[in-house]
């Protein structure tokens, strides 16, 4: 009796790994030369915003589960000189848009996965801020460069979730792949 009830438990917690929830699945994105690892098909879009004082073409994938938003972002950059300060300003504009606590409870780790440029600018970010329905929401976020040939190309990963959940970051990390 008791080897049915742990193989049971053992079976149902097998089964809730493989939830339909987090169907974990490699998407190239064009022109970004980046695979990621998303567990939800990703809805695409693009847009002209300003990066270190220069438009750029931001292009963006992203996709819900589990109670998060996963997206990624990638803009390229005529000016590789330009790299510290397009990343700096583009982390800053997002955590203001979560809110100014939030820029200034940001935590820095770090980031620069094989590959791609080492700048100070390059770094991993926990914050939270208020979600417009009052409740907090928390954002895990990595910001990084690489040059390609004359161009230069960044890239934003962030997950969006309403307590702090690195089990599902940690991953969404480390399936972004540069291509080689």
């Amino acid at each position: 009796m008791n080897w049915t009830f742990t193989g049971a438990l053992a079976l149902l917690l097998w089964l809730a790994g493989c939830s339909p929830a987090l169907n974990w699945r490699t998407v190239p994105l064009p022109g970004a030369d980046l695979s990621v690892t998303l567990p939800c098909k990703p809805d695409h879009a693009t847009r002209t915003v300003e990066l270190a004082g220069m438009p750029a073409e931001l292009a963006m994938a992203g996709c819900e589960a589990d109670g998060a938003t996963f997206a990624v972002s990638h803009a390229a950059l005529a000016d590789p000189a330009r790299a510290g300060q397009a990343l700096r300003h583009w982390r800053a504009a997002v955590l203001d848009h979560l809110g100014a606590s939030a820029a200034a409870a940001a935590t820095d780790t770090p980031y620069a996965p094989p590959g791609t440029l080492v700048l100070p600018e390059a770094v991993r970010t926990v914050a939270q801020g208020p979600h417009p329905d009052g409740k907090p929401v928390f954002l895990q976020g990595v910001w990084f460069a690489r040059t390609a040939g004359a161009q230069l190309r960044l890239y934003h990963a962030v997950v969006y979730t309403r307590t702090p959940r690195p089990e599902l970051a940690d991953p969404f990390f480390a399936g972004l792949e540069l291509a080689r």
